[in-house]
């Protein structure tokens, strides 16, 4: 074992920034001085080979690059080669944290060329020769595979396999293990390696959260029994005791009865992949979407709530948030992520833990950040205009949606210090309305102009960062899409766009938490504003050639597709308010270039939605387009569950995949009107019933220029 006089050194992994005298990303040291400038000189240890634990060169590095170790940590990082895996394990925190914690006969699930196979926890073991008082053993676990397979407990055994932090991708703690399930023998087989010692016992690191968790062992067991049949709905967390004994955990992303099935099966998305499971489809047909191998179909009585969650929050004992994780999600700043491609989309954003960290009323920024950011390609250069540097909120901004971008994860230290830096008290710790934060995120944070020029009647126009929709409830039907709630309420106020917007955020009618005008809101997947730009040519609603007037009250008839603009070239314009219930019509005269054929080709402009916000008793979440195919959704709740209590918890995000939009979306407009919402899955009529801000954009063009404000 280390001297105890080790506890008082401090070690580090860098964590960012460029190259410094031999430090680099990835690479692990020990502090030997800490700077008044804000530096740290130190040991930087070799990162594999015979080099490995002994210090080959020092340097400096920025105290902000680095993330303090302890030793034990650092013993663990430095056995995983290369150092981009140490940042990758790094940015899971939770399981990073679990895997200090490992005892003997802990359950894992380990990297094996075979796949991911279970296994127990055996020793810790030290790697390397230990010449001088500055070097370090390496550490790694040795474990025993799991043998389903009674007739290979005959045979010779084999040394018992080493493997690093990084291999292990699930920790299940030893009471999780079913009582029936009765593992081979784990007397300690001798290994005939070099340079490798086993430690006797384990060492008991993050000692008050081990001790949290032994004190609530007989308790959760009994809370688990206890709650083994509840109800299952879709978004729970769910574990599952396989056919060998090994226990899984997942999301359920689907509640049916499957085709030549009686029973009520749970088709569950599961934290990694298993041999034998599929990417959603069972019985040659698709319940869901996700990565091949993780989709895992069961009857409903074979689920339990997941009870590690369980352990967590249950008891009197709560745990400090400022304990855990223990290290922070890994972030670079050098350069600017791109939108994640919707190839990687699923495997970096969907689970628990996944998003942007929610705390205190925090959701209404933390769904619009994940909306504006997670996906959308014409947002994306409003983080790389050098000026951003200048301002510590922007660039604040900027290391969050990186973040999210490359790691799938944004702790709520960040958001929080984001909400402080925009220099409102309210915004700090109250809720506040997107619209508000849209605006000032826009205008105050990024500098940029209004991003919608509109024009009333014949007057100058204003501009503005979001529409807002103002119409009588009579105008529309039951269940309006997006596109004839826009169009009404531009002809109701006589509205229209100056130029194409690269970005249209639309606020539904509703006002506060309890009114909305509205049940259920029809999204619009593709928005024509081609009716609603000033000064462009239109084509006739009757016969196609160009229009020459415009007719408000023509938009309700029933005749003539009610919701949808109505202009007319001058001979349909006569013919159409010829009829008796029409003649009391004012048509209105629109402004057509002189030189315009009346077969002129009419351009059409269209806004693609790509995001949703949505509102229910005050809680926001959001769904997110994150591809072009139209089953890349994502649903957001940056609150979905917690951990602790509200002193000393924290919130626990959480992102799902949720295909059905895309198929419920794709059907005829006509078909859509006529639906039954009530009918429609659990997400599908959270869409409809709670949405509260469409955001569509134009591809493949730039915001507008910055905003000079005047002085």
């Amino acid at each position: 074992m280390e001297p105890s006089a080790g506890v008082r050194e401090k070690f580090f992994i860098v964590l960012s920034g460029k190259s410094r005298k031999g430090f680099c990303r990835g690479c692990v040291g020990r502090v030997e001085a800490e700077l008044q400038r804000g530096e740290l000189t130190g040991l930087l240890y070799g990162s594999g080979g015979s080099s490995a634990g002994i210090p080959k060169s020092g340097g400096t590095v920025r105290r902000e690059d680095t993330y303090p170790l302890t030793r034990h940590q650092a013993q663990l990082l430095l056995f995983v080669s290369p150092a981009s895996k140490r940042l990758e394990l790094l940015r899971n925190p939770q399981l990073f944290a679990a895997v200090c914690e490992l005892s003997q006969d802990d359950l894992v699930v380990v990297k094996h060329k075979k796949g991911h196979l279970p296994a127990l926890v055996k020793n810790l073991m030290q790697i390397g020769r230990k010449e001088d008082k500055d070097d370090l053993h390496l550490l790694g676990f040795e474990v025993e595979l799991v043998d389903s397979d009674p007739s290979l407990s005959s045979k010779k055994p084999d040394p018992l396999p080493l493997f690093s932090a990084a291999d292990i991708v699930q920790v299940v703690p030893s009471y999780s293990v079913p009582h029936g399930l009765q593992w081979k023998d784990g007397q300690c087989r001798g290994l005939n390696r070099k340079e490798v010692t086993r430690i006797n016992s384990m060492p008991n690191i993050e000692s008050h959260a081990r001790k949290v968790r032994e004190n609530r062992r007989e308790q959760s067991v009994i809370q688990r029994s206890s709650t083994s049949h509840m109800s299952l709905e879709v978004g729970s967390m769910v574990e599952v005791v396989s056919n060998s004994g090994v226990t899984v955990y997942g999301v359920v992303q689907w509640l049916g009865v499957p085709e030549r099935k009686t029973d009520q099966y749970a088709g569950i998305e599961l934290e990694y992949e298993v041999n034998g499971c599929s990417d959603g489809r069972h019985g040659g047909k698709r319940y869901f979407t996700c990565k091949a191998g993780r989709a895992l179909f069961v009857p409903v009585t074979k689920c339990k709530p997941d009870g590690r969650f369980i352990c967590m929050s249950s008891g009197t004992e709560n745990l400090n948030p400022a304990d855990t994780p223990p290290v922070p999600p890994f972030e670079d700043s050098d350069e600017d992520a791109p939108p994640v491609p919707e190839s990687e989309a699923l495997s970096l954003l969907v689970g628990r833990m996944k998003g942007i960290q929610g705390h205190i009323n925090s959701c209404y920024l933390d769904a619009t950040l994940f909306s504006l950011f997670g996906s959308s390609v014409t947002l994306d250069n409003i983080c790389r205009r050098p000026a951003d540097m200048e301002k510590p909120v922007t660039c604040t901004l900027r290391k969050i949606v990186n973040c999210l971008r490359r790691q799938g994860f944004v702790p709520a230290e960040s958001v929080m210090n984001f909400r402080k830096q925009l220099g409102c008290d309210t915004f700090r710790t109250e809720e506040k309305d997107p619209e508000e934060f849209i605006t000032v995120l826009f205008q105050k944070v990024l500098c940029l102009e209004p991003l919608l020029k509109l024009r009333s009647g014949q007057e100058t126009c204003q501009g503005a960062y979001t529409f807002q929709i103002f119409l009588a409830k009579e105008q529309m039907g039951p269940m309006p899409t997006v596109q004839q709630l826009l169009e009404t309420s531009c002809l109701s106020g006589d509205l229209k766009f100056e130029e194409t917007p690269s970005c249209l955020v639309i606020q539904m009618p509703r006002f506060g938490n309890k009114y909305k005008m509205f049940s259920h809101i029809i999204p619009s997947t593709e928005l024509d504003i081609t009716d609603l730009l000033y000064n462009s040519l239109r084509e006739c609603f009757v016969c196609g050639h160009l229009a020459e007037y415009e007719c408000l009250q023509c938009l309700p008839d029933r005749k003539l597709q009610p919701g949808r603009i109505k202009q007319y070239c001058s001979t349909c314009n006569v013919q159409v308010h010829t009829h008796p219930s029409r003649q009391g019509h004012s048509a209105k005269a629109l402004a057509v270039p002189a030189d315009a054929a009346s077969d002129s080709p009419v351009r059409r402009h269209t806004m693609q939605l790509f995001a949703v916000l949505c509102i229910q008793t005050s809680h926001y979440v959001s769904f997110v387009k994150f591809g072009t195919d139209p089953h890349s959704w994502l649903f957001f709740d940056s609150m979905a569950d917690r951990c602790g209590d509200d002193q000393r918890g924290y919130s626990i995000p959480v992102i799902r995949a949720c295909p059905e939009l895309g198929d419920f979306l794709s059907q005829p407009e006509e078909e859509l009107a006529c639906s039954n919402p009530s009918q429609a899955s659990e997400l599908v009529r959270r869409l409809l019933c709670d949405s509260y801000m469409f955001l569509y954009q134009k591809p493949a063009t730039p915001l507008s220029k910055p905003y000079q404000q005047e002085s």
